[in-house]
């Protein structure tokens, strides 16, 4: 079942008119409230007899006494012709006013029950019911592998503004969600007959004949033994009627009772029928449980929050497709290009093959994934896939391995390639499933698969090179990214460290202005950001950002990076040329894989050069220090111990636990940083098997030896870097 199509359609359309359910849920919630509020309670110890009584004595033509969910006690009467239903004071029975619902209730009433169209309304609210436990379903399964599993389920949600609010909201709310749809198809279904609302209790009894007077209320045994503070309702004998008894209802049981002698002449226990409507009707409308008709306000007004963020959240993801000019019809076309994207990003990348094709004279055709079919006028075919969580497919590709396994194998080239974050055990997951169906078919490619980490433009152009050479001739792929909206950062100040060989480096710290709360509201201030993220910078002269991992959160109110200055970098030349009061142009691009997760459990953090400016951020943000041990590799200690001075103050005040380093060009430094793993192999070991996780960030070749250091380390205890990353213990941010 493919939960992200039913969430995705059921969420746009059925919940364009949950919206108006919503609304009026969040109304009726308040009723109950204002009823608890109004209600006069039964005094302690009063009977039903001298309840009964009390109503009568101020009631001309009592018929019946009912006592609400609320505990409000109501006297049903008739006045001439005239029926009337009065609030009445349990203490001494006076009457305080009609009962009855207002305009404005019943009109909100009708409208969430039916929209007004009786019962084809009402098995349209039925519907809609179910629409919003499907809902509640699919949105938690996909929240479940958005954030790498059930584990992380009440993890931090990260993304854009709509994906939190969406995100958050829905997992705080769901179970009321779920619980309330689930109620009001109980109560459609009781309304329509299907399942009993209760279950008749009516015994063949009558009060016998003879010329004794009834007796009065007060004096009947039974109603004199029962507490009020358990009624439902009693019914009065008919003064028409000589057989006609007297008639209680309890939370528990129901009784008749002969008028005349006051002989009890049946007693059942209540159904369990309608025990469970009472039950599930008060789940539903919070009817005499005020503090729950609160907190159903509060999921009213989630419907249309969930309705807004999910649209906007979709709207997102539509905006970012582009439009492709020259595109050939796929009969007449030489290059296939099919696309297989989450959030729209991966066409970016589909968009710079297909225009490099068609400057190089070439018929090219270009479509969503489940539209894969190779005519015979192709000559190259190229896939480009995105994976989804847990290595699952796009939404709308939902079906595409299962359609390319069922084709017969073809002579044409097809070539994968995947996009995904290494910081998930199943980076790339699906477009190495897509890259083993089409060989075990037997279709040919030009390229083995290669995964794009991060939607990175520069690994895609290496790719287009090796492309480029395999074909024998020139593809120039201008991809340029699409730049989310930028804030203005101001530098602040900068600390400039010698880097030795390595080059100059420089801790720069920014800050941003506050657009004030109207400004905040329309989305004009700085986003939130962690320690961990990655900040988007783009140079002046460059269409292509530069990421930095971000040694600050938003909390400290600065945002700091770590920049080497790169022979020829352009982005880093310009960040090292920086004054301060200079502006740069920067957004945020979370990296939800490698930030911390604010478990209380210790954290081993790794890192060499300028990948220790996460770490950092980290060890910063660890107010309530929890244990934090800090493996940090460098030069010269002199030259790159970057943060240096900061490590060392947190040391002191408690926020760093424990710090080992490993200093490669001087003498007696201790050479690399698993180097240094290995001379703290016994306490990683420890830290490790107490539940620890570890963050490596630096380069790429560094952290291939940080992983085979470790496995090396854990190997006495059953462990290494897969299980570890496959449990979201273990991530790297590589560069």
């Amino acid at each position: 079942m493919q939960w992200r199509q039913i969430h995705r359609w059921l969420g746009l359309w059925a919940g364009a008119l949950a919206v108006a359910v919503g609304v009026s849920g969040l109304v009726l919630a308040f009723f109950p409230v204002r009823d608890a509020w109004q209600a006069r309670p039964v005094p302690a110890g009063l009977t039903v007899a001298e309840l009964a009584g009390r109503v009568a004595d101020h009631v001309p033509g009592l018929e019946e006494i009912r006592r609400t969910p609320a505990g409000d006690v109501i006297a049903y009467s008739f006045d001439g012709n005239q029926a009337r239903a009065s609030r009445v004071d349990p203490a001494d029975g006076r009457v305080l006013g009609d009962y009855q619902a207002s305009g404005v209730e019943r009109w909100v009433r009708n409208l969430h029950r039916s929209f007004f169209l009786d019962d084809p309304g009402r098995l349209g609210v039925a519907g809609l019911a179910l629409a919003m436990l499907l809902l509640s379903v699919s949105g938690t399964l996909m929240l479940a592998r958005r954030l790498g599993g059930w584990r992380r389920l009440a993890g931090r949600i990260r993304g854009t503004a709509a994906q939190r609010v969406h995100g958050v909201a829905g997992r705080v709310l769901v179970l009321v969600l779920a619980l309330s749809s689930l109620t009001a198809l109980y109560m459609s279904a009781t309304t329509f007959g299907l399942v009993p609302a209760d279950s008749d209790i009516d015994p063949d009894v009558v009060s016998a004949p003879g010329e004794q007077p009834d007796l009065a209320v007060e004096d009947l045994p039974l109603l004199r033994a029962l507490s009020a503070d358990g009624l439902r309702k009693l019914n009065f004998p008919a003064a028409s009627d000589p057989e006609d008894t007297w008639a209680v209802a309890m939370d528990e049981a129901e009784g008749w009772i002969d008028r005349r002698s006051g002989h009890v002449l049946a007693w059942e226990p209540a159904p369990a029928a309608r025990r469970i409507h009472d039950w599930i009707h008060a789940l539903h409308t919070g009817q005499g449980l005020w503090a729950w008709a609160l907190v159903l306000g509060l999921m009213g007004l989630s419907i249309p929050v969930f309705w807004i963020s999910g649209f906007l959240v979709w709207r997102q993801g539509r905006g970012r497709i582009p439009r492709l000019a020259d595109d050939s019809p796929a009969r007449r076309a030489e290059v296939l290009i099919f696309v297989a994207s989450e959030g729209g990003t991966t066409w970016g990348f589909a968009k710079a093959l297909h225009d490099a094709f068609v400057r190089g004279g070439h018929a090219v055709h270009t479509a969503a994934l489940e539209q894969f079919q190779v005519p015979g006028s192709a000559r190259q075919v190229f896939v480009l896939a995105a994976t989804y969580g847990d290595g699952q497919a796009p939404a709308h590709a939902a079906r595409a391995l299962e359609r390319i396994a069922s084709l017969p194998p073809g002579a044409v080239p097809v070539t994968v390639l995947g996009f995904g974050d290494r910081q998930f055990p199943a980076f790339c997951g699906y477009a190495e499933a897509l890259e083993h169906t089409l060989r075990e078919r037997g279709w040919p490619r030009t390229l083995p698969l290669e995964c794009i980490h991060q939607q990175s433009a520069q690994q895609f152009d290496r790719w287009g090179a090796a492309l480029s050479q395999a074909l024998g001739e020139t593809l120039a792929l201008d991809y340029v990214p699409r730049i989310p909206a930028t804030v203005a950062l101001e530098l602040a100040g900068r600390e400039d460290y010698a880097g030795g060989a390595s080059g100059p480096t420089a801790v720069l710290r920014f800050r941003w202005s506050d657009p004030g709360p109207l400004g905040r509201l329309l989305g004009r201030g700085m986003p939130r950001f962690e320690a961990g993220d990655l900040v988007g910078i783009v140079p002046p002269d460059s269409p292509v950002p530069r990421y930095y991992s971000l040694a600050s959160g938003r909390r400290d109110g600065f945002l700091e990076i770590c920049v080497r200055r790169m022979p020829g970098g352009a982005c880093s030349g310009f960040l090292h040329g920086l004054k301060p009061g200079d502006r740069i142009q920067a957004f945020i691009k979370p990296n939800p894989g490698f930030t911390l997760d604010g478990a209380r459990r210790p954290v081993a953090l790794i890192g060499a050069g300028t990948g220790v400016a996460p770490l950092a951020g980290f060890i910063r943000d660890n107010a309530r220090k929890i244990p934090m041990f800090l493996y940090f590799g460098a030069r010269n200690p002199a030259e790159d111990f970057y943060f240096g001075e900061a490590i060392r103050g947190w040391l002191a005040d408690g926020r760093l636990s424990g710090l080992k380093t490993a200093f490669s060009r001087v003498p007696g430094g201790g050479g690399y940083v698993q180097d240094a793993l290995r001379r703290d192999a016994e306490r990683l070991r420890a830290l490790v098997s107490g539940g620890a996780a570890l963050r490596v960030c630096g380069s790429r070749p560094m952290a291939a030896g940080v992983a085979e250091a470790l496995d090396e380390i854990l190997r006495p205890i059953g462990l290494d870097v897969h299980r570890l990353r496959a449990g979201g213990r273990y991530a790297e941010d590589v560069f």
